[in-house]
């Protein structure tokens, strides 16, 4: 069971939404501070629905930090259960936080002695997983980004991260109210995205009949704009495919998105 726990949470990184079985998120404790030297906590998790859990916990092998100045800062306290991962982070600096989960590795599959073989994992541990001469070996590198926003007192810009698949707020994301706009532009290796299918889908859907999606597509700047019927969390998510690969043995690279953001009332 740990080891199906864990290959679902490693596919949900790496896959795009059409071919997911489970959705991946981060939810904050709080998404807006008025002050510094506060507490999150934060919640991490793989499910069915957005924002419950009901299936396994994120892995945080991948989780980075990036405080208002652009240093690293470090959480603490991490914790991996049964549903949920979970960790706090102290936001001792003024501005906007980046809290992202990376997966940066390889998905192989292949066959030994007519059985079917998988390996996730980094790709420098991918010559010892796979045997020489593998049959039917398919190598896919990965590159997914599960992350939110938090600030703490005054907001502060968010800089591009310049590698896979990531949210590039024109409207900050810590600044969101229900009944009003806002921009967006999504950036693939630091360049605008275009055509990009993107879904939004607001939380609270075990309460409601429809799941209330949204369907965007970006325009040829990687852009989109979103007018938020209600306040509440909403999870914002894209994915694509290229061939963009720096691992020899991979054919193609999936790249996937995963964003939670705050919608509050005016």
């Amino acid at each position: 069971m740990k080891s199906a726990a864990k290959l679902a949470a490693a596919l949900a990184l790496c896959l795009p939404f059409a071919a997911q079985a489970h959705d991946v998120w981060m939810v904050p404790s709080s998404t807006v501070l008025s002050g510094t030297d506060s507490w999150i906590t934060v919640d991490a998790a793989v499910g069915n629905d957005k924002f419950y859990f009901n299936h396994a916990p994120l892995r945080l092998d991948g989780l980075a930090v990036v405080a208002p100045d652009g240093s690293a800062a470090e959480a603490e306290n991490l914790n991996r259960g049964k549903l949920r991962s979970t960790f706090d982070l102290q936001l001792k600096q003024a501005g906007t936080y980046r809290i992202a989960v990376v997966n940066d590795g390889v998905f192989a599959r292949w066959k030994e002695d007519g059985k079917p073989k998988r390996y996730f994992g980094k790709p420098e541990g991918l010559a010892q997983a796979v045997p020489a001469g593998a049959a039917d070996l398919e190598v896919t590198q990965s590159l997914g980004r599960v992350e939110t926003f938090v600030t703490a007192g005054k907001p502060s810009a968010v800089k591009p991260v310049g590698r896979g698949l990531e949210l590039a707020p024109a409207t900050h994301p810590n600044d969101l109210f229900s009944g009003e706009s806002a921009s967006f532009q999504m950036l693939l290796d630091g360049k605008p995205a275009a055509d990009l299918d993107v879904t939004i889908v607001p939380g609270g859907s075990r309460y409601r009949d429809k799941i209330g999606e949204i369907a965007m597509k970006t325009d040829k700047d990687g852009k989109f704009s979103v007018k938020w019927p209600q306040p509440g969390l909403y999870w914002i998510e894209a994915g694509t495919e290229d061939a963009k690969v720096t691992v020899p043995q991979a054919k193609k690279r999936r790249l996937s998105y995963a964003g939670t953001v705050e919608v509050l009332q005016p």
